[in-house]
């Protein structure tokens, strides 16, 4: 840790006060980014509710669409962060925000499954390397000790951009048909592109590629920051390039992050379908109903986060977060056809599973460090995609088979279940901080 002449309550107090403004300049920019991401990537549960008549899919046609998203993403994920290792990260996530607003907004002129599948196929690939991206610039800000609050504040992106999109979505879907001629979908996938190239541009001339490059922060400011991070490297125990693609370490993290990653995305895609099954027909009444658990999942992560780093715990935060998920999950399938009751189950299912995502990122840059750190947090991302194709299209293909999402909602609660339990075979001396 950096030390001066003030007495060591002086630099906490010093770090505590730098660390705090690296915060505020970075996370709500970054907040905002990643709320755009995932509204762009999950939007089409909204527009599912009248794209699909429009068109004439099948709810597996939309499981398959609504999944092949992660196959571009996962295909891309690795080389783009080795990209973003040698371009910097301020004019990589600028492209990648450009490039995927755009063809998100042209998902608008899909007419045919196949054109469905290629745009949302386009739409990972062009995403690709985002997420990772994120959160190995954080590693470029913050030491382990402080990570837990800053990945918890950035990851509410991803249900506050239910609490945002939802109610948004809703509210296109029910009042946007007809002008111009273009369907309620159509606007949708077009109004919620536009931010997102808006913000890419943005991201070009706002960030900073590392701390040396800051010109608000004094050179004091600087050189601890630099210092803390150099002492952080010590204690991680892989570096090199091929650490992050074959060390078994970073398997098994990348695996249980897939089992979480099942309940995630599972709740993003279907949660309005859920919610319109329990009786509720308005687009605007679904929208404004799915923002309830998102709102509660965001209060979730951060006072998870903050307990985590508060305690320097991470593995029981975690699994606890993935089996109170699961219990959610089931009970919203036990009372699927009362309302209040299913929302509450869904409202619990939320605030688990995502609080999951949040505490898992803890743990892949506590092991983690140089090359490692950027080719395995995107491998793990990449695995942990994988259940985006599967999850989707599961719940489809139940649904078409069964005309009911209950035994596909019970495979996601079990999924979490065991990504609980695995958390438990990696050793608390390496993730607790």
């Amino acid at each position: 840790m950096y030390t001066s002449t003030v007495d060591d309550v002086g630099v906490r107090a010093d770090d505590s006060a730098t660390y705090t403004q690296v915060m505020w300049r970075l996370i709500p920019f970054l907040f905002l980014c990643y709320v755009c991401s995932y509204m762009d990537r999950v939007n089409v549960g909204f527009a599912k509710l009248q794209m699909m008549s429009d068109l004439h899919l099948s709810e597996a046609v939309y499981g398959l669409g609504a999944g092949i998203f992660f196959v571009g993403y996962l295909l891309f994920e690795v080389p783009s962060n080795l990209v973003m290792q040698k371009v910097g990260a301020r004019l990589w996530i600028a492209r990648i925000m450009v490039t995927w607003g755009i063809i998100s907004a042209a998902t608008m002129f899909v007419t045919t499954p196949t054109s469905f599948y290629l745009m949302r196929f386009f739409l990972g690939v062009a995403e690709a390397g985002f997420i990772p991206a994120i959160l190995l610039y954080l590693t470029y800000w913050f030491p382990a000790s402080r990570r837990g609050k800053v990945t918890a504040l950035f990851m509410t992106g991803i249900p506050m951009s239910g609490v945002i999109g939802g109610p948004l979505s809703g509210w296109i879907l029910h009042t946007m048909s007809g002008p111009t001629g273009l369907a309620g979908w159509q606007w949708l996938f077009l109004l919620e592109g536009i931010p997102t190239v808006i913000m890419g541009v943005i991201a070009f001339f706002y960030l900073d590629d590392k701390i040396a490059d800051t010109k608000w922060l004094s050179p004091q400011q600087r050189t601890m920051l630099e210092k803390n991070l150099a002492a952080d490297q010590h204690g991680k125990t892989l570096h090199s390039l091929r650490d992050g693609f074959t060390n078994p370490k970073v398997w098994l993290l990348s695996f249980i992050y897939l089992f979480f990653t099942m309940g995630l995305y599972g709740v993003s895609f279907w949660l309005p379908t859920i919610v319109k099954a329990s009786g509720v027909s308005d687009p605007l009444n679904i929208g404004l109903l799915t923002a309830i658990p998102y709102a509660a999942a965001t209060a979730a992560m951060i006072l998870v986060g903050r307990s985590s780093d508060r305690r320097g715990e991470r593995r029981w935060h975690l699994a606890i977060a993935g089996f109170v998920g699961a219990i959610g999950l089931v009970f919203s399938v036990i009372y699927a056809q009362d309302t209040t009751v299913a929302m509450v189950a869904l409202t619990f299912a939320t605030m688990g599973i995502m609080s999951t995502i949040s505490q898992y990122w803890i743990l892949p840059p506590t092991i983690l460090g140089g090359a490692a750190a950027a080719t395995g947090i995107a491998l793990a991302n990449s695995i942990g995609s994988v259940s985006g194709l599967i999850s989707p299209y599961l719940l489809g293909w139940v649904k078409t088979v069964t005309d009911s999402t209950n035994n596909g909602v019970l495979f996601l609660a079990a999924s979490l279940v065991i990504g609980g339990l695995l958390v438990f075979t990696i050793p608390a001396k390496l993730v607790n901080r």
